[in-house]
C-alpha cells in the first residue's frame, strides 16, 4: 500500500524498458496527419467495390488493455466466429509498401487493393480451423491501419475497442509486454499515442460513417446485454445465448487479459 514506492518502481522498469524498444511520438503524430490529409471522403468514394469482397476478417482495433480481450472473447463464443490471436498478417502488408506506405496505398489501383485483401486472407487461413464463417483478428496497432482494411477487405467488420484514457493508459504503463507497443512505457507517450488513436478515428468515423463500431469498455461491462446484441448486430450475426457468457467459452487467449475473461463479466475493476 506504499503507491509512490510502487510507481516508483513501475517508472524505473519503464524507463529501462524504454531504452531498448525508443518510441518517435513525433512520428506517430506526422503518420495521423498524413492520413487525415489524404483520407478523405473523395478518396473512399473513388475507390469503392475495390478490394478482396471476402466477409470473413473481424478486426478489434485500439489500445491494448482496452478491453479488447473481453470484446474477443464475447465474440469467439459465438458458433460463427473464430478467435484466433493478435495476428501480424495486416501489419506485414503494410511493410510491403516500404517507407512510402502511405503514397503507395493511395497509388494502389484496383487490381493491387484486391491483391492485397487476396494475401492478407492466404496468409492467416493457417491460423483457421474449418467450419467458422468468420475469424477476428485483435492486433490493437491495427488502428492505424484502417484505411488499407477499408479498401483492401471493404466487407470486414471493424471494431474499436475503447476504455477510459487514464485507465487504459495507466494499464498500459505498468504492463510489461512482449513487444509492440514501445509507446507505453512513457507517460508523456501515452498521452499523445491516445490522442493521436482518438483523433484518426474520429476522422474515418466522420469520412466513412458507420464503418467503425465502437464499444466503450465501461458500457459494456456495467450494462452488457444492449452493447454484445448492438455488437452482434454490426457484424451480422445472430443473437446467442452464450455470447452473454463469455467466460465459460473455452479457447486459448493470449493476451494479459487471459486470467479477466476466464470470470463472469463485472464493472468491479473500472
Amino acid at each position: 500500500r506504499d503507491s509512490a514506492a510502487a510507481f516508483a518502481a513501475y517508472a524505473e522498469g519503464a524507463a529501462l524498458r524504454a531504452r531498448t524498444y525508443p518510441h518517435d511520438a513525433n512520428a506517430l503524430t506526422s503518420f495521423v496527419e498524413d492520413c487525415i490529409a489524404r483520407h478523405d471522403a473523395k478518396f473512399f468514394a473513388d475507390r469503392g467495390g475495390q478490394g478482396d469482397e471476402s466477409p470473413d476478417p473481424i478486426f478489434i482495433i485500439g489500445l491494448p488493455r482496452s478491453g479488447s480481450t473481453l470484446v474477443e472473447q464475447i465474440l469467439a463464443s459465438h458458433s460463427q466466429v473464430e478467435g484466433t490471436m493478435e495476428l501480424p498478417d495486416l501489419t506485414n502488408v503494410a511493410r510491403g509498401f516500404g517507407a512510402n506506405y502511405l503514397h503507395g496505398l493511395q497509388s494502389a489501383d484496383a487490381g493491387a487493393l484486391r491483391e492485397m485483401g487476396v494475401h492478407y486472407l492466404r496468409t492467416t487461413k493457417r491460423r483457421r480451423t474449418p467450419g467458422k464463417l468468420f475469424f477476428i483478428d485483435k492486433m490493437p496497432n491495427n488502428w492505424t491501419h484502417t484505411a488499407l482494411i477499408q479498401l483492401a477487405l471493404p466487407n470486414a467488420k471493424i471494431i474499436d475497442a475503447r476504455r477510459n484514457p487514464m485507465a487504459c493508459g495507466w494499464s498500459c504503463f505498468k504492463q510489461h509486454f512482449a513487444q509492440g507497443q514501445d509507446f507505453s512505457y512513457d507517460l508523456t507517450d501515452i498521452g499523445r499515442y491516445y490522442t493521436d488513436y482518438v483523433r484518426l478515428m474520429a476522422h474515418y468515423d466522420a469520412v466513412l460513417p458507420g464503418r467503425v463500431h465502437r464499444v466503450i469498455h465501461e458500457d459494456l461491462v456495467t450494462d452488457p446485454e444492449p452493447h454484445i446484441r448492438a455488437l452482434l448486430d454490426h457484424c451480422g450475426l445472430p443473437f446467442e445465448e452464450q455470447c452473454l457468457r463469455p467466460h465459460e467459452t473455452k479457447r486459448a487467449v493470449h493476451t494479459a487479459s487471459a486470467e479477466q475473461v476466464r470470470q463472469p463479466i463485472s464493472a468491479k475493476g473500472l
